[in-house]
């Protein structure tokens, strides 16, 4: 009934929660069945999981697209695909335009990973917009979501890439600043270093194509980071100005 492509973090915590109530077809390119059947997966091909009604895009943005081209001619003409990218114009774009007009697609944005619903999903928020599926079908998605204890937030892809450019982009540019600094726990801290180092803690298990990716393909991460570092330039001239 579902097919998973993709096998990286995203792809693994899926495939743990989904296959507790279905069965889960997953096409992993790095052939880790055994891995797959641990999290309760079957290990399939690309052709059997683009067989299946729900088919989980697990993959990075910048190898959407040449899934999207690799599944299409082969894709169940009644599928619903699902993508879980964490920038939304583009890969809309993307499915839209190379997928038959017959399968049904749905975009989301699931906004935790590995580690932040390594135990549950409850009070997890996760994006979603009704790219091109039906009613029923989007409702029946919805209520499945919603019995995993899923908040959910529907919008437009550009409200969503407008407001993850800061929420999810700048957090992380941030942590990676704090990284290349050397940001470490100290024995005299104080609770607010503790929470900088808590952004440290988001980003470092994250991989650096996420981060390449996240601000490649949104329009918006861009403008963001200079309105940031302006801010910053501005801090330190005045600091300059009344205290060096």
């Amino acid at each position: 009934m579902i097919g998973i492509i993709g096998f990286g973090r995203f792809g693994r915590l899926t495939t743990r929660y989904l296959a507790r109530d279905f069965k889960v077809n997953v096409a992993n390119r790095k052939g880790n069945s055994s891995a797959v059947k641990t999290l309760g997966g079957i290990p399939a091909s690309l052709e059997k999981v683009c067989a299946q009604k729900y088919i989980i895009l697990c993959v990075p943005i910048s190898t959407l697209k040449n899934v999207l081209m690799d599944i299409a001619p082969i894709i169940n003409k009644n599928a619903i695909v699902v993508d879980v990218c964490s920038v939304k114009e583009a890969p809309i774009r993307w499915m839209e335009s190379l997928l038959p007009e017959t399968v049904s697609i749905l975009a989301t944005h699931p906004m935790f990973g590995p580690d932040s619903a390594s135990k549950s999903l409850q009070g997890c928020k996760i994006f979603l917009n009704n790219t091109r599926i039906d009613k029923a079908g989007y409702e029946k998605v919805k209520n499945y979501l919603h019995s995993l204890g899923l908040i959910l937030i529907e919008g437009t892809p550009e409200k969503h890439d407008s407001q993850i450019a800061v929420s999810l982009a700048l957090t992380h540019f941030i942590g990676r600043g704090l990284e290349e600094f050397g940001a470490c726990p100290l024995d005299i801290d104080t609770e607010g270093y503790k929470r900088l180092l808590h952004i440290l803690g988001v980003v470092e298990h994250d991989t650096w194509q996420l981060f390449l990716d996240m601000n490649r393909y949104n329009p918006y991460a861009r403008q963001n980071r200079r309105k940031f570092m302006d801010a910053m330039k501005k801090i330190d001239a005045q600091l300059v100005k009344q205290v060096e």
